[in-house]
């Protein structure tokens, strides 16, 4: 554990630019300590290197290797150079060089990250000085490789919010106005016997008993039965979320399923037919039944309209964020941006994503038709799906905690799997589960937020602390892929939430021109010429690139601090002119003269 002279750091200050000059906020240095350290962070090694700036060229410095990050500090550059990478951001540690190796520089380490970075380091050849660094840095980055906890098990930090208390699934469904007449909650999931990979506690219709449910479940993939997300609080309207039916080849039909269908069809009081949404292509959808998959037919569902979304599968969007990273890390190409940027594809499976969900928001809206989502599990576009839906529809998931009882809910709590996809603490990088789903479901509430710029109550640096954290191990979170797993592991015990850390601070991450709205819908313009890279993430490491701040939000901020500014002086004049005024009357008088000042902003 971390010692008593350890010097206190907090977890949120990840480096924002791969060369700058170090950060003192929120850090406390000691003249006897090179590295920043959170509690519980004890350092393993450190080495003299030689960091293969992309940008800069060659800078010599010492690398500090702990059990949580790596930091290197630059030992004779002026400013000093500063790297702050989490172990957790690490995917790959490839060898670079060997013993015969003659070139300058060309002997050791290819560290290639999650986060759109890539590090290089050169060692010097003599002894075995690649090796020791090599066999720490792959021990501590990889710990479920080598049957060691995640850091987050050890991390002791402390906040003033817990943030395990951010999501109770019953307070989330009250507030939705459920149970009620055509909805109930049932407990039958309690112990993960019906679906290891849904919650406990799970919304159904309430004329559907739970024998009914246990059938339905033989007939859906992973047994993830259709169940509400959210219910519209004036047409009832609800969208429900579930895995395909397993139809096969031979296009098998299940009554209980069909009937199931026709009860969900049947709550909000419409005689219209229930939509569902396959967010797959329609060929993939096909293609699935030889693996015992497939949609709802027209036969077995008459009172179903099917619509397939087309959007593509993990792998696909795995090999579409390589590309992105290709051309935007280390140097961005100017003379062929954009047609380099269009090859990746990106910007148009966010479209897709978009587009997808607007339908689904837009269906449930107007009142015509309840909803079902799904694609082959349900567990990556499903969620991107219900959750963007649910996020235009609602203003409550656009506050700071809605949308982390959105995350808690929707992707965390429904099974998305976080392990996998990830790769959290796994040496395997080329494995064919990674895909950056959650990912793409973030880059499509930024840019919501930036069509929308006052309906969210959250800033861009909530979204990427959110992004930074997925992958850092430093909070329990984003660990592991489903509830059943986490409380046999007792996450909320023995690890701190992410929402603590952003709770307890909750100004850094406030979008000063938030207004609330309550119950208006937001529907995005999911059109090429609308959507933008999102700069300021993709391409943050890059000093060349110029962070693009908002003037209009700096001024806004410039004008706030001026007004605390004047309020303070005039809390000290109040207080020199009348000595005997009580700290009561001063505190209410200035609180007075605070309510005059804001009207004029």
């Amino acid at each position: 554990m971390a010692s008593s002279s350890t010097p206190r750091c907090n977890s949120s200050s990840l480096e924002n630019s791969s060369i700058k000059k170090p950060v003192k906020d929120g850090t406390n240095w000691e003249h006897n300590e090179e590295i920043p350290r959170i509690p519980g962070e004890m350092r393993v090694t450190d080495k003299e290197v030689i960091y293969m700036c992309p940008f800069n060229g060659p800078i010599k410095g010492r690398v500090y290797i702990t059990n949580y990050r790596l930091y290197l500090r630059s030992v004779e550059s002026d400013p000093v150079v500063v790297l702050d990478v989490p172990l957790g951001v690490i995917s790959r540690i490839e060898k670079m060089g060997g013993a015969s190796s003659r070139g300058e520089n060309s002997y050791g380490l290819d560290i290639t990250c999650k986060d759109m970075r890539n590090l290089r380091f050169a060692l010097k050849q003599e002894g075995h000085s690649r090796r020791d660094i090599f066999e720490v840095l792959t021990k501590y980055a990889f710990p479920q490789s080598h049957n060691l906890q995640f850091f987050a098990f050890l991390n002791e930090e402390k906040f003033p919010e817990n943030g395990w208390l951010v999501y109770n699934p019953m307070v989330e469904y009250r507030r939705q106005g459920l149970p009620n007449e055509q909805w109930r909650i049932t407990f039958l999931n309690e112990h993960y016997a019906l679906c290891d990979t849904y919650p406990s506690l799970l919304v159904v219709p309430y004329n559907a008993t739970d024998e009914d449910l246990k059938k339905v479940s033989a007939f859906r993939s992973r047994c993830r039965i259709p169940v509400l997300s959210w219910i519209h609080p004036e047409n009832q309207a609800v969208i429900t979320r579930s895995s395909q039916p397993l139809v096969g080849m031979s296009g098998k039909r299940n009554k209980d399923d069909e009937r199931y269908l026709e009860i969900i069809r049947e709550t909000n009081g419409q005689i219209s037919k229930l939509t569902i949404y396959d967010a797959r292509p329609s060929v993939n959808a096909v293609a699935n039944k030889a693996t015992g998959g497939g949609y709802e037919s027209d036969d077995a569902y008459p009172n179903a309209e099917l619509l397939f979304l087309d959007i593509h599968n993990i792998h696909v969007m795995r090999e579409s964020l390589k590309k992105l990273k290709d051309i935007v890390y280390p140097h961005v190409e100017e003379s062929h941006w954009l047609s380099s940027l269009e090859s990746t594809h990106w910007l148009e499976h966010i479209k897709l994503v978009l587009t997808g969900a607007i339908q689904v928001a837009d269906k449930v809206s107007s009142g015509k038709s309840s909803v079902l989502v799904h694609c082959s599990d349900g567990w990556d576009r499903t969620a991107q799906l219900t959750s963007l839906a649910m996020l235009m529809l609602d203003s409550y998931y656009r506050t700071i905690v809605g949308f982390e009882v959105l995350v808690q809910k929707e992707w965390i709590s429904f099974g998305h799997k976080f392990a996998s996809r990830i790769g959290h603490g796994d040496k395997n990088h080329a494995d064919a589960d990674r895909s950056p789903i959650f990912l793409q479901f973030i880059d499509c509430v930024w840019q919501m937020s930036k069509q929308f710029p006052t309906a969210f109550e959250f800033n861009e640096q909530f979204l990427i602390t959110i992004l930074d954290h997925l992958y850092s191990c430093c909070f329990g979170t984003f660990l592991y892929s489903c509830d059943s797993i986490r409380e046999r592991e007792k996450l909320s015990e023995k690890t701190v939430s992410l929402w603590s850390l952003i709770n307890s601070a909750k100004s850094k991450y406030t979008n000063p021109f938030y207004t609330k709205e309550l119950n208006r819908a937001l529907y995005p313009v999911a059109s090429m010429r609308h959507l933008e890279l999102w700069v300021n993430y993709y391409i943050r490491w890059n000093p060349r690139i110029r962070q693009q701040q908002n003037p209009v939000e700096q001024r806004y901020m410039e004008l706030l601090a001026l007004r605390d500014d004047y309020m303070r002086r005039l809390e000290e004049l109040q207080i020199t002119n009348n000595p005997k005024l009580s700290n009561s009357s001063s505190s209410s008088s200035s609180s007075q003269m605070m309510s005059h000042v804001q009207t004029h902003f």
